[in-house]
């Protein structure tokens, strides 16, 4: 190969096979992000045991599980732009570090106002996981699998809330609530060495930033060994170099309607996905089911969110995302609406709260997908970021509306027939986003075709 020859990394990474290194790559940032979903919900289920420890009421803690949510809001916005600035790389593992640390010093907390103060730190480090996990696995990921590799990564988020219930209904009892905050820090500490010494950063950043085009090469070659590569080479990319401000980025270029429409997908998604992890358990048993089968109905709704994330996927990866996601966000309203219907039979509440996790838990995976999608490697990273971090207003304002409408003596059918609003403007969100986004590569494409965005 000629020096003055152009590699198209892109084209490199669609036209290979995954390659061992990029598996690993995948595997560790889906392990962190595993490990975010643990830490972010540790706090809820060794909050039962603080309760008894320290002779605090409940609501005492309800500052506790906002200050956390609060902390990840501002961790995703202003991390994520340090990432679009000096890389995804350094910001995942010291992230990772700093919300380890975070979590080993909980354990030693003794007062209510500790516990807040260190769960919003904690928060800081944990909102940085999510956007930067979702740009490195796109940008290492072939086209055609895209989609469906980073909903599995981001599916981690679900696994870690699932084994961290699993892991502390075993761990509290045997060794008390804080071995729970041991663990959550520990583990992060070690896949940070890891993360250290196997994941590289991304080469299509590098490339637009212009900086250590050698290891750009050595990565490239480990996922196509035949390439000639030497210190003449350039590299292509589709995305150009964004000047000025990452937020401002957002809204230029044609994005400014698209942005908007995402924050709030995000917003309103978050907002029914918090509310019913949040609620869903509670009312079940002021419906009359006993303590054990609420609790068996949150787990339904954890267990279609899986189901759809693993399912989704592929099925995006072939038909593109508005023909997946606006059908299941219309179905969801139909099934939240009817979760809350007096008279229910247990079987079809179970049918229509798996149904409903399917749809809005599993659809979360999608709509960040969607923003790594659309945005441009410069901006990708602040792009999944901000619409993150606008998203947990929404997963502030959920569990808080729903104390509200209880409190004001709504009936479970009104509360739920309520809730179905969001989903609806989700829907509705994302039909004028894909108008908004139009020419955008939001659908895989094989060689020879057009890409369109599938509506």
């Amino acid at each position: 190969m000629s020096a003055a020859q152009t590699i198209d990394i892109s084209s490199v990474i669609d036209n290979n096979r995954l390659s061992r290194s990029q598996l690993w790559i995948l595997i560790m940032v889906g392990i962190t992000v595993v490990m975010d979903g643990f830490d972010v919900q540790s706090m809820g289920y060794v909050a039962p045991a603080i309760i008894a420890d320290w002779g605090v009421s409940k609501a005492e803690l309800g500052p506790v599980f906002g200050a956390g949510l609060f902390g990840m809001l501002v961790g995703s916005l202003t991390l994520s732009v340090l990432a679009d600035k000096i890389g995804r790389r350094p910001v995942l593992i010291w992230a990772t570090v700093f919300f380890a640390l975070c979590m080993l010093v909980t354990a030693h907390v003794t007062t209510i106002p500790q516990l807040q103060a260190i769960r919003f730190i904690t928060g800081l480090g944990l909102g940085a996981i999510m956007p930067n996990a979702m740009a490195l696995a796109g940008e290492f990921s072939p086209k055609n699998k895209r989609v469906t590799l980073m909903m599995l990564v981001s599916c981690g988020y679900t696994v870690g809330a699932v084994l961290g219930g699993l892991l502390s209904a075993w761990m509290i009892p045997a060794w008390g609530w804080k071995s729970v905050f041991y663990l959550g820090g520990v583990f992060p500490l070690l896949m940070s060495v890891l993360m250290y010494f196997f994941v590289p950063e991304s080469m299509q950043f590098l490339v637009v930033k212009g900086r250590r085009l050698d290891d750009v090469g050595r990565t490239l070659r480990k996922i196509d060994p035949t390439l000639n590569i030497d210190a003449g080479t350039r590299y292509a990319l589709p995305d150009t170099r964004q000047d000025g401000a990452p937020v401002v980025e957002l809204f230029r270029d044609g994005r400014g309607a698209a942005t908007v429409f995402l924050w709030v997908v995000n917003f309103m998604n978050l907002l029914n996905l918090y509310f019913l992890s949040s609620w869903l358990p509670t009312i079940a048993t002021s419906a009359g089911l006993s303590t054990s089968t609420a609790v068996m109905v949150g787990t339904a709704l954890q267990a279609g969110g899986v189901l759809g994330t693993l399912l989704m996927g592929p099925v995006i990866d072939r038909i593109g995302f508005f023909k997946v996601l606006v059908p299941c966000f219309a179905l969801a309203a139909v099934t939240i609406a009817m979760i809350g219907q007096e008279g229910i039979a247990l079987s079809l509440l179970f049918v229509v709260v798996t149904v409903t996790g399917f749809c809005i838990i599993g659809g979360q995976p999608a709509v960040n997908a969607l923003a790594a999608t659309y945005y441009p490697t410069a901006l990708r990273s602040t792009g999944v970021g901000w619409s993150l971090g606008i998203g947990r207003w929404g997963s502030i304002v959920g569990p808080v509306l729903g104390g509200v409408l209880i409190q004001f003596h709504w009936t479970n059918a009104e509360i739920f027939l309520a809730m179905a609003v969001p989903v609806v403007i989700s829907a509705v969100m994302l039909l004028l986003f894909a108008g908004a986004a139009k020419g955008s590569q939001l659908t895989p494409a094989r060689p020879g075709e057009a890409i369109d965005l599938g509506h």
